[in-house]
């Protein structure tokens, strides 16, 4: 897929992955039924469920497995909060990082609104890295009306790897358990939920070259999760449903392909990510890097991660410019009924509303060579002007017409 520079959204399919899923959707079986089909399905969602395990650094029994990133989110936060609110209604504080995916925060918002919770948010720096200091205060303000934090792995905009064990450790002075998101970590960074000492882990296939719509919430054998959905009493009765049994064996082929060579795929995606980086400071000397500085110290920033700010252009132009040179990337930025708006990512790190809209993300994996990086490089000068004429032409239509009663 040249030109494919979007790897952090759905990366290809690799073909170990792409084997086990048309393997399995020839086949028939409920992995809850007791006829040979079905004990067939369970025992490949068993296989599955531990080599998952295995790549994530847990026990099998922990791996509970959803429909993605986003339902293992909501799942985790709203089961956690009212797990502990049951156990004692005092704790009601959600201490959550401000750069947290809109799977996180707007679940966080949504039991704001309807769960009595009390979101606090924790500041990040400019690099986009949560502060321990801050997570230090909120947790000794109230420990005991404390029900969860929440704290991503690795930002799925600026790249920046959070410190989640310290954050855990942190957490674990006054008892408090700890999510987190780890969705863009997984299969990019060593990640270990055993070592990490979290409470919960979410994580999702097509991150790492499994299909969309399927995913996993980790979950520690001692901790007690509220089921968000019911049903059947599958997967340990905490998330009902019937499993997706090819997607799930498509997910851990892809997870077996990623840990085999995890460490020498980071080191060339790193690699590739500085040659990125370099030459687009080259080609645009206004671009302006966001996340770690860089170079950046390993493992700091995800390996194929380079998200920059162009100023004086909308991000959305720019994306569309280089779509048009046959280049794929992101603004990773919200867009609601159609209205673009700032990164609330790049606003919690201090960036003006303006600078934010400049925003473009990079992201490289698996196919990704030195001719696409180079092919990315070649067009960005042109594309960058084009982009930030547009831009001025707008903003001087918006000058003209205030003040008239009419916008464009």
């Amino acid at each position: 897929m040249p030109g494919y520079a979007d790897h952090a959204a759905p990366t290809p399919n690799p073909a170990p992955a792409l084997a086990a899923l048309t393997r399995e959707l020839a086949r028939s079986g409920n992995p809850s039924s007791l006829h040979t089909s079905g004990r067939r399905a369970r025992r490949s969602v068993e296989d599955a469920r531990e080599t998952i395990a295995a790549a994530a650094g847990a026990h099998a029994s922990e791996v509970i497995f959803t429909s993605g990133g986003t339902e293992a989110d909501n799942l985790a936060l709203k089961g956690l909060y009212w797990a502990q609110r049951a156990a004692d209604p005092a704790r009601t504080r959600i201490l959550c990082s401000s750069i947290e995916h809109h799977a996180v925060q707007d679940t966080v918002e949504w039991l704001e609104r309807h769960g009595g919770a009390e979101g606090v948010w924790l500041p990040v720096d400019a690099a986009g890295l949560v502060s321990l200091g801050a997570l230090r205060s909120a947790l000794a303000e109230a420990p005991e009306r404390t029900a969860l934090v929440t704290v991503m792995w690795a930002n799925n905009e600026v790249g920046t790897v959070q410190p989640v064990r310290e954050v855990v450790a942190e957490a674990a002075r006054h008892g408090v358990p700890v999510h987190s998101d780890a969705v863009q970590a997984f299969g990019s960074l060593p990640v270990s939920f055993a070592d990490s000492g979290l409470a919960t882990m979410a994580v999702s296939a097509h991150k790492m070259g499994g299909p969309v719509g399927v995913g996993a919430l980790l979950v520690g054998r001692s901790v007690t999760l509220t089921p968000v959905q019911h049903g059947g009493g599958q997967e340990r009765d905490i998330r009902s449903g019937t499993l997706d049994g090819a997607g799930i064996a498509a997910f851990a082929a892809a997870a077996e392909d990623v840990a085999a060579r995890l460490t020498e795929e980071a080191l060339r995606l790193a690699a590739l990510r500085d040659r990125l980086i370099e030459g687009i400071r080259r080609e645009v000397p206004e671009a302006v890097l966001r996340g770690v500085a860089h170079p950046a110290p390993r493992g700091s920033r995800l390996p194929g991660n380079a998200h920059f700010t162009f100023p004086g252009c909308e991000g959305d132009s720019l994306l569309f410019l280089l779509d048009l040179a046959g280049i794929e990337s992101s603004t990773g930025s919200a867009c609601t009924a159609g209205v673009p708006r700032p990164s609330h990512v790049l606003l919690a790190m201090g960036l003006t509303e303006d600078e934010a809209r400049g925003a473009q993300r990079f992201s490289l994996g698996h196919t990704s060579t030195a001719a696409d990086v180079d092919t990315v490089v070649a067009a960005i000068g042109e594309a960058y002007s084009r982009a930030r004429t547009a831009g001025m032409a707008g903003h001087a239509s918006r000058i003209r017409t205030a003040g008239t009663g009419f916008s464009s």
